[in-house]
């Protein structure tokens, strides 16, 4: 197994991609460290991977909050006494009209999407250099980091900001033993997109513009994300990988070229 006995953080893992996150790293033999900010949901993925036989704990953490970010990684040292890979999946959107975004919408998402993706990786990297071990980290950033939508406009900046941060970090890291990569979803199919499948105008535009021709699962993204953490991507540094269905190729929708 990839990453027997390895110390897994996975931030966001209490919903979506962060819980298939949290599960394949298990199944391959990781002990993850589960976090969010809702203690019943992050408990209960805990509990899921301990009845399926492999080794969780959760923490709870809002990643814009730095004391809760010291207080996760500290927790993390404690329970597993180091850390070997960081997924930094916590991530928020907000939609609305540009004129409509307030400060508090702006900071909000700047807070979870980038700045928390920044704080956790500083702060387990330092785990990691204290330690003089090597390590991974995989910041999961958006098509829409290439792309953008009229009313998400936080949202695009930040994960445009993760994608720079990934190479900055890259950059900062490699001497120190630490790998960053970042791994671009396109559609997944989240709580937020079966609402979006449930409206068949909406589903059929979405298709329009996915060559592949499906959403992709959270577990697809997922495995992406493990390639990313393990060895058979040791030569992989301050890349993003568009995990998108070939969503962010395609010029225009797919019946104006017929």
């Amino acid at each position: 197994m990839r990453f027997q006995d390895k110390v897994v953080v996975v931030t966001g893992s209490t919903k979506g991609i962060g819980v298939a996150c949290a599960h394949e790293f298990a199944n391959e033999g990781a002990r993850v460290m589960v976090t969010g900010r809702t203690a019943a949901l992050g408990e209960q993925v805990a509990a899921d991977i301990r009845q399926a036989g492999g080794d969780a704990f959760f923490v709870p953490c809002d990643v814009s909050k730095k004391a809760q970010i010291d207080n996760l990684i500290a927790a993390t040292v404690a329970h597993y006494g180091t850390i070997d890979v960081v997924v930094n999946n916590a991530g928020v959107n907000h939609s609305a009209d540009f004129f409509d975004i307030s400060e508090d919408d702006w900071d909000w998402v700047m807070g979870v999407d980038l700045k928390g993706t920044f704080l956790v990786s500083q702060a387990a990297a330092r785990i990691m250099v204290d330690q003089e071990k090597p390590g991974v980290i995989v910041n999961v950033s958006s098509v829409m980091a290439q792309l953008a939508l009229a009313d998400q406009v936080p949202y695009c900046a930040a994960k445009g900001g993760v994608n720079q941060l990934t190479k900055a970090m890259a950059l900062s890291l490699i001497d120190k033993g630490i790998r960053v990569n970042a791994c671009a979803p396109g559609p997944v199919m989240t709580e937020l997109m079966e609402r979006v499948v449930d409206n068949p105008q909406k589903h059929r535009q979405l298709m329009d513009r996915l060559p592949i021709g499906y959403i992709a699962s959270c577990e697809e993204i997922a495995r992406t994300i493990l390639f990313l953490a393990s060895d058979d991507a040791s030569y992989f540094i301050g890349q993003t990988i568009y995990a998108d269905g070939g969503r962010s190729i395609q010029a225009f929708p797919r019946h104006m070229e017929k």
